[in-house]
């Protein structure tokens, strides 16, 4: 069986809608410190590690948005794919996204 992943939405694979709805807070916070980081930037005297500091914030917020969809992809099609059928796609698809981890 070849699925690519718009099939996997046709499928009914979908992000767990309390995974997505806490996601997209997560990101709207991220959003607000990268747009603090920014007027940050505007003060001339802006000392570099206060800078660092920040960016790291957002890259630690960041990776546990990457890990709550990731948890969430292996609780939820991961353990599951034998039953659907579709291992060797979704097996295909966690190597590809691996990749980037």
């Amino acid at each position: 069986m070849n699925h690519s992943a718009n099939d996997h939405r046709a499928d009914g694979l979908h992000l767990d809608p309390d995974i997505r709805s806490d996601v997209s807070r997560r990101l709207l916070s991220v959003r607000g410190h990268i747009e603090g980081i920014i007027r940050m930037l505007d003060n001339e005297s802006i000392y570099c590690i206060d800078v660092l500091k920040q960016v790291k914030a957002v890259q630690g917020a960041l990776d546990k948005v990457g890990d709550l969809v990731f948890f969430s992809h292996l609780k939820d099609h991961v353990a599951t794919a034998a039953e659907r059928g579709d291992t060797d796609q979704i097996l295909a698809e966690l190597k590809e996204v691996l990749k980037y981890r």
